[in-house]
C-alpha cells in the first residue's frame, strides 16, 4: 500500500534524549538569578520531588474522572511549586521553562531524520506528529531540525497532536482517532498512513490496531521486517515501500 502520510513520535524517535549537562547545578543557580534575581528556593532534587508529587496528584484526579492516560500542563506544575512564577510575563515564563528543561536532560536530532523527512516529502507525503509532549517540545524540535538542515514547517500543523493540548496522552485511542479523522478529511486512509515510533506500547501497537502501517524504530538489526534504524527506514522507502 502506498504511503501518503507519515506520523512521527518525538522523544526517542525524532529526538535522542541524553543525561543532564555536566554543569546542571550551575545552570540551575544561574536560571534563578536571571529570572528571580535570587538564589533558588529549592534544590534541583527538591524541585523534582515536588513536581513528581504534583503530577501524581493530578494524574490520580484525572484517572478518577475516567481518563486512563492523563497529561498535565507543565507551567501549571511549575507555578504550583515556585512562588512568584505565575506573576512573571508569559515570555519570561516560557524562557524559564525551556532553560529548566534543558538543565534536566539533553536532546539532539537523531542521525538520519532529515534524510527520511526529505524522502517522504519528495514522494508527496504529508508529515505529522503524535507526541506525549509539552509546549517546550515544539521549540526543542524546531531548534534541533533547524540545526540539521530540516524545518519544523515541514510538518502539517493540523496533523500534529500534542498531549499537552488535549489533557491525555498516547496510547489513549483518542490520539489516533483525532489523527485518523483529520487524515480522512484529506482523503487519506489509515492504510495509507505510516506511524514511526520507538515504543511498541505507545505508538506501534495502537497504530497497527487501527489499520495503519508502522515502522518500529530500533537499533540495528531490528526486530522484524518493519523495524530498524533511520538508515534502514530510508533504505526501505527507497527500495521496498
Amino acid at each position: 500500500m502506498k504511503v501518503r502520510a507519515a506520523i512521527f513520535d518525538v522523544y526517542g524517535t525524532l529526538l535522542e534524549v541524553g543525561p543532564p549537562p555536566p554543569d546542571a547545578d550551575a545552570r540551575w543557580q544561574a536560571l534563578f538569578r536571571d529570572t528571580f534575581k535570587s538564589q533558588p528556593t529549592l534544590s534541583r532534587l527538591d524541585f523534582s520531588i515536588a513536581s513528581n508529587r504534583a503530577i501524581a496528584m493530578r494524574h490520580a484526579e484525572a484517572k478518577s474522572r475516567g481518563i486512563l492516560f492523563p497529561e498535565i500542563v507543565w507551567p501549571s506544575i511549575v507555578a504550583e511549586i515556585l512562588p512568584g512564577f505565575s506573576r512573571l510575563a508569559s515570555s519570561v515564563q516560557e524562557e524559564f521553562i525551556f532553560r529548566q528543561i534543558q538543565i534536566g536532560r539533553t536532546t539532539q536530532l537523531k542521525a538520519g531524520v532529515g534524510y527520511v523527512l526529505q524522502l517522504l516529502l519528495n514522494r508527496g507525503c504529508v508529515l505529522g506528529i503524535a507526541s506525549n509532549a509539552q509546549r517546550y517540545t515544539i521549540r526543542e524540535l524546531q531548534e534541533a531540525l533547524a540545526g540539521n538542515g530540516a524545518h519544523f514547517s515541514q510538518f502539517e500543523p493540523s496533523l500534529c497532536v500534542w498531549s499537552f493540548e488535549n489533557g491525555f496522552s498516547k496510547p489513549d485511542p483518542h490520539i489516533f482517532q483525532i489523527l485518523l479523522a483529520r487524515l480522512e478529511a484529506r482523503g487519506i486512509s489509515a492504510a495509507e498512513t505510516l506511524m514511526i515510533g520507538d515504543r511498541l506500547d505507545n505508538e506501534i501497537a495502537p497504530a497497527r490496531a487501527r489499520g495503519m502501517q508502522s515502522w518500529h524504530l530500533t537499533g540495528p538489526p531490528g526486530s522484524g521486517p518493519k523495524s530498524g534504524s533511520w538508515e534502514a527506514l530510508a533504505d526501505q522507502l527507497q527500495h521496498g515501500w
